[in-house]
């Protein structure tokens, strides 16, 4: 085999034949011959692991040994797609922020640790759009296991998060984080309030999945199914999950809203109250089941009306 050839099996000089199958590896080794076209790497690798599946699938035959199985591909199917996300795309959302004010005590600072599981958590000052910084556990755990005097002023053991604006590319926060050796970013928005946080698992996340630890409780559903088309929901699933699994007509709003707990208060024009109904333009109704005077918990869907018990009701 010449230099140039990289198209050829190294145990059969023999050239392959039109149709053959090829493996994966091989196509992208045919990138460097230039024959691509004006396909950029990104599209030619994307398109190679297509076409590669394809061929699997016709096939019915199993990965050849050493070929790149189903999770490979997918890892590197989010890997040429990292570097469209945003900041924003790959934040945990501030409602989900887990954070302690600086003015709560020690005890409740270890407290508030031991009932998240979480190693890092941002301190703010009085409220959570004014990030001061970030307590570490191993910053906690010495005192705790020593049975040291923590310090009357536990901020002093405070490090820096970085912050980092909403547009910012997800490679760049993690080129940010790995030059300033920290592992928490504080997400901001264009009035420098605080959108959401991300962590170095977040951004790994984005490659590998969900990284399920010890300390993660089991996966709750967050849209459950009722009776007569019903369902119960929390108010943080996601928009889209009510789109895919509902009605995609719930989706459909025009203000900057992920949630359905956000498009309730969209539709309500104000935090709602337990009780409180909200019409939704598609027939859907909106019943807070669940909340506080700052937010809503759970709701209960309610389905649009049929043409027979709107006739009805008119009739009555």
């Amino acid at each position: 085999m010449s230099d140039g050839d990289f198209s050829g099996d190294a145990r059969n000089p023999e050239p392959e034949r039109r149709g053959e199958k090829r493996f994966l590896w091989n196509r992208i080794r045919d990138f460097f011959d230039g024959n691509e076209g004006d396909l950029s790497l990104r599209a030619q690798i994307e398109e190679a692991i297509d076409e590669h599946e394809e061929e699997e699938q016709r096939d019915g035959s199993p990965p050849e040994k050493g070929d790149l199985s189903a999770i490979e591909r997918q890892m590197l199917r989010n890997l040429l797609h990292f570097s469209e996300h945003d900041a924003d795309d790959v934040a945990i959302p501030r409602g989900k922020i887990v954070a302690i004010d600086r003015s709560a005590s020690w005890e409740e600072m270890v407290e508030t640790f031991s009932e998240h599981g979480h190693s890092r958590m941002p301190v703010y000052a009085d409220s959570l759009d004014h990030v001061i910084g970030m307590m570490h556990i191993k910053d906690v755990f010495p005192f705790l296991a020593c049975g040291k005097t923590p310090p009357t002023d536990w901020t002093k053991l405070m490090r820096q998060p970085l912050y980092v604006p909403q547009a910012r590319g997800a490679l760049d926060v993690l080129a940010d984080m790995r030059a300033r050796r920290v592992h928490l970013a504080i997400v901001v928005d264009e009035y420098s309030g605080t959108d959401g946080i991300i962590t170095i698992e977040d951004l790994v996340e984005e490659i590998v999945g969900d990284i399920e630890d010890e300390h993660d409780d089991a996966p709750i559903d967050l849209l459950v199914p009722l009776d007569a088309g019903m369902w119960d929901a929390d108010a943080r699933v996601e928009l889209d999950e009510v789109a895919r699994r509902v009605d995609p007509r719930l989706a459909e709003v025009e203000e900057a809203v992920d949630t359905l707990g956000g498009l309730a208060f969209v539709l309500a024009e104000k935090v709602p109250m337990v009780g409180d109904i909200m019409h939704h333009a598609s027939g859907w109704k909106l019943e807070v089941i669940a909340g506080n005077k700052r937010h809503v918990e759970r709701l209960r869907l309610h389905p649009p009306m049929r043409d027979d018990e709107i006739e009805g009701e008119q009739a009555d």
